[in-house]
């Protein structure tokens, strides 16, 4: 049911009238975020200017049962930040402040709001910076970020957003606000800082966020290498990993995403090669010299047929800037397009590369690869046209990626979540009791169900329940939850 005159009155008080968009057309803006298969208008969107009026709506929304879903930039993958019907949208565009930036202790405040790339524009006078690098760091915030437990390509060295946050001012379902974490990542008692990293936005809202800073790296080097097999290219990543070199990123390009990556920014890739490699290492510069040398031997020994080496600051950017292009670039060879996201063990990689060319053969639809090879954090893009009908098989060779990397021995998500696109196989990695637990989990924070209603976990409505009278869930039959 739609909200009530109530409802409106209490959430206008809570943000100021100037701060809630009511019209059809500025709410339809809201509509999804970067998973755009998925599309819901919301009642209502209130865009508070500080976290006291964060706090308020919220309590607005539980006063009156009204469920709502925070959102940030809306660069999400997965559906995370999609509306829910008859729900609300707390939109934190608007909190951007950089509160505080401790060269001394190495962290910084900042609201969620802030775009991850401006942590490290805030942190960089002091010679520092902040590690995870999402590509649409530009963009995305870090409240975002936080909700995602997002990484980026230099995640296999330095870790993911949960490695680097210590501490967040949390506003809980029912208004309450509260402090997780601490001044360091370790702390006494239950861990409810880790708890609520990467739980999308299904248990409170951030409202502040304390993150650590690392100095900037002595030296960097960077190399492009291409090879005559995807194959070719895996053995690379493994055999790096096994002479004991911990790169800050390795990263792997196919055909088509190099295609793509070339046509949109003109990196310098070679257009046509099956697969090439982005090598980087930062440290000590000794470190760094003796390592380079044995990464370019073990490209050297898989055949690689191109090696370039960064020979500047600029040649360097525009390497990066060619891989992290490729997800938006991919529109320039396909009108549409799923971003996927799965993670398999380094050593299968090139066994599941070649798993999904089948299965994308089967499907009659192409699929473009780029992604962290390093920690085997896979990111296939399957293109598709709406237009001509190839959406329902599109969606379905995108979940089945991803239930493939499970069937590999490893994650239905490394970094893009489970939001609406993956909740229905979450069945095939997890048992119904792990299900049911994390459902109580969820509820000792949110036990009226209003916030981010409808993500991660599988509900019959979303999974595809069956016309006619209404027909328990098998965790509910179980006892294992109850229906509402």
């Amino acid at each position: 049911m739609a909200l009530d005159d109530a409802a409106r009155a209490a959430l206008a008080r809570a943000v100021g009238t100037e701060n809630v968009i009511d019209d059809p057309v500025g709410r339809r803006a809201y509509e999804c975020d970067g998973l755009t298969g998925f599309r819901v208008v919301p009642d209502l969107v209130v865009l508070p200017r500080d976290a006291a009026a964060v706090a308020a709506a919220v309590r607005a929304c539980a006063a009156h049962h009204v469920p709502f879903v925070a959102r940030g930039a809306g660069t999400g993958l997965s559906g995370g930040a999609l509306p829910v019907a008859d729900g609300i949208v707390v939109s934190l565009a608007r909190l951007k402040a950089v509160l505080d930036v401790d060269p001394v202790d190495r962290r910084a405040t900042v609201r969620p709001g802030v775009t991850n790339l401006e942590i490290t524009a805030a942190a960089a006078p002091h010679g520092l910076y902040y590690a995870p690098d999402p590509s649409s760091q530009q963009v995305c915030t870090i409240g975002g970020n936080v909700a995602e437990n997002s990484g980026g390509a230099h995640c296999l060295k330095y870790g993911f957003t949960s490695n680097h946050v210590l501490a967040m001012e949390v506003v809980l379902p029912d208004g309450t606000v509260v402090t997780l974490g601490g001044d360091s990542a370790e702390q006494s008692g239950p861990d409810l800082r880790g708890v609520f990293l990467g739980s999308e936005g299904t248990l409170g809202i951030a409202t502040s966020i304390t993150v650590r800073l690392l100095r900037v790296p002595e030296t960097v080097r960077t190399l492009l290498a291409d090879f005559p097999s995807v194959e070719a290219a895996s053995d690379v990543v493994s055999d790096i990993v096994a002479a004991g070199i911990v790169p800050a990123a390795v990263e792997m390009m196919d055909t088509l995403a190099i295609e793509a990556a070339e046509e949109a920014v003109h990196a310098g890739y070679t257009v046509g090669v099956p697969a090439a490699l982005v090598v980087e290492l930062d440290g000590p510069v000794e470190e760094c010299d003796v390592q380079f040398a044995q990464v370019k031997e073990i490209c050297d020994r898989h055949g690689c047929t191109r090696l370039h080496i960064a020979g500047s600051v600029d040649e360097r950017a525009a390497i990066w800037r060619g891989r992290k292009a490729a997800f938006a670039a991919v529109g320039r060879i396909s009108p549409d397009y799923f971003v996927q996201d799965g993670v398999v063990p380094r050593t299968r990689l090139a066994e599941t590369l070649t798993r999904i060319r089948a299965m994308g053969e089967e499907a009659g639809l192409r699929v473009a690869n780029v992604f962290h090879a390093g920690d085997g954090n896979l990111h296939p893009l399957v293109l598709y046209s709406a237009a001509a009908g190839e959406t329902d098989r599109a969606e379905a060779l995108s979940s089945g990626i991803a239930e493939l990397c499970v069937e590999m021995g490893g994650a239905l998500s490394g970094e893009h979540g489970i939001g609406t696109d993956k909740a229905c196989s979450m069945p095939t990695m997890f048992g119904e009791v792990d299900l049911a637990t994390m459902d109580r989990v969820r509820r000792a924070f949110d036990p009226d169900g209003i916030c981010n209603p409808g993500k991660v976990l599988p509900t019959p409505r979303l999974c595809g329940e069956r016309p006619g009278r209404y027909r328990p869930h098998p965790l509910e039959e179980s006892g294992l939850i109850e229906r509402l």
